[in-house]
């Protein structure tokens, strides 16, 4: 007797048909779905976009550069702030909140900052009807706002340090915009702390791009480069900046958190001074570090593949996603929602797929969203008290007994997570090479993406010249921890003072 067509397709999705021709039925729901996805290595750009889309991870609004966020991209974010808020809290951390307007007259206190964000700034002119007697813009970041409230409070030794963080938007009027990478309204967290000595500011700097390396490579799955920005990349009114800077798939580098030291350059621009235990004024010294919803576009571009989205598990909204096999056949929906409130009850983020769409529809779709893992569970699998369970990541497929498959799922999850982390991080090294005179760095981005180890003089012009050469690339980041390869800088042939990473970046 010819199986029916449930039975066929439940055949077909263990690779048991009779034929080749079971094997390509296997595989149209798969292409119906997938082919919306432009390989990675034809058109990056619109791969990303093509993603982005099928995931529903958000979609462009009626506003111009700004993005809706939805259910399944936000619940990413959701993740990330979970994650970081607890490493802030654990490092003393308190979350305050200050509004989005700043008026014209705090903004322009600092003049390198206003110098920097200038190009950026959205302004509030009217209220109602009434022009404002002073303008007031968006916040594209906060440091005047917390200087002004500091200014007002602090008086003594004994009101510092203020470690300080908020979760809120910025508005940045950016020319050109991308989901995630770059819009004029992103998500982001930015911290903001006030310290009496510059010792102690230096060190909270460090220590918060410390926490970003932490996370992003604990709980994003993501390798990088990290180190301090050259003085001409440094954010505005800045002393220091410390970025991470990690690699994507087309070979370009993304800048995915920052922190900066910014001495007493704001704090003495609002007059910001503190009687010390001497009864002594004196001045106050502050840093401000950033994570924002950059991060995404980050995630998607190092473990994407050519099916959809890729997600680490400590991230992924939905861990696993449970499919019934043949579901219409006696016990399998009981067995299935079992097995589901079973993982809930352990602490999964688990969900089940029990519509009337193919099993081959369900394993694609699963794939496009990136859930790390599926269980498969039909008549064949409950007979033998057992599931199936399929990594997203490498399609390893997995046969777990009914009876430990709570704690087993666990384990996966935690492989699959490290196991990402190291494909990745081997991608980054190798694509990591070094050059000594200008003829091999220029080669060595032609042949090989990714960053580029040269020693430079610092001058700015010189880092211009080697971008045009080169097609982009730039200094990432100083490397300080390393004997210099050369002691002439790469293109003009002087005294080096720096070896930096050299990159192409978004």
């Amino acid at each position: 007797m010819q199986p029916g067509t449930s039975e066929r397709v439940y055949l077909e999705s263990r690779g048991r048909g009779p034929d080749g021709k079971e094997k390509e039925k296997r595989n149209m729901a798969k292409e119906k779905l997938v082919k919306n996805i432009t390989p990675r290595d034809k058109n990056f750009a619109q791969w990303y976009t093509d993603v982005v889309r099928e995931a529903e991870l958000c979609d462009y609004s009626s506003v111009k550069g700004c993005l809706n966020y939805l259910p399944n991209g936000y619940a990413i974010w959701e993740l990330i702030q979970a994650d970081l808020d607890r490493r802030f809290k654990e490092t003393g951390v308190e979350n305050v909140y200050l509004p989005t307007l700043i008026p014209e007259n705090l903004l322009e206190k600092e003049a390198d900052h206003v110098e920097g964000f200038a190009p950026e700034v959205a302004w509030v002119t009217h209220g109602g009807m009434e022009r404002l007697q002073e303008r007031m813009c968006i916040r594209p970041t906060s440091e005047t706002l917390f200087c002004d409230l500091w200014s007002k409070s602090v008086r003594s030794y004994r009101d510092l340090p203020k470690v300080w963080n908020q979760w809120n938007s910025v508005l940045r009027w950016e020319k050109t915009t991308r989901p995630f990478l770059r819009s004029r309204e992103f998500l982001w967290q930015e911290g903001h702390t006030l310290h009496a000595t510059y010792e102690e500011a230096e060190e909270r700097t460090i220590q918060m791009w410390h926490v970003y390396e932490d996370c992003y490579r604990e709980t994003m799955a993501m390798p990088f480069v990290s180190g301090r920005k050259a003085e001409h990349e440094k954010f505005a009114g800045a002393q220091d900046t410390y970025t991470i800077e990690a690699l994507m798939h087309d070979g370009k580098a993304l800048q995915s958190a920052t922190s900066h030291f910014f001495g007493s350059g704001f704090p003495d621009a609002f007059d910001i001074k503190y009687v010390d235990k001497n009864n002594q004024l004196q001045s106050a010294y502050e840093t401000s570090w950033g994570w924002s919803t950059r991060s995404i576009g980050g995630l998607i571009m190092v473990h994407g593949d050519d099916d959809g989205l890729v997600l680490p598990p400590h991230v992924a909204p939905v861990e696993c996603r449970v499919i019934p096999i043949a579901q219409h056949k006696e016990g399998v929906l009981d067995k299935a929602h079992a097995l589901l409130d079973a993982l809930k009850k352990a602490g999964y983020r688990v969900k089940i797929d029990d519509s009337e769409k193919s099993p081959g529809w369900k394993f694609s779709e699963q794939e496009i969203l990136g859930i790390p893992t599926r269980i498969e569970i039909g008549p064949k699998e409950i007979e033998k008290n057992q599931v199936v369970v399929v990594r997203r990541d490498n399609r390893e497929k997995i046969v777990v007994s009914m009876d430990e498959i709570v704690t087993k799922l666990r384990e996966i999850l935690e492989t699959v997570q490290q196991d990402m982390y190291d494909r990745a991080n081997d991608f980054l090294q190798n694509h990591i090479d070094t050059a000594v005179t200008m003829d091999e760095m220029t080669e060595k981005f032609k042949a090989n993406r990714g960053f580029v180890k040269a020693c430079w003089c610092g001058d700015p012009e010189c880092e211009g010249e080697v971008k045009y050469v080169t097609g982009g690339a730039a200094t990432r980041c100083l490397i300080e921890d390393e004997d210099m390869i050369s002691d002439k800088c790469i293109w003009c042939g002087k005294p080096a003072k720096h070896m930096a990473y050299w990159g192409k970046s978004y």
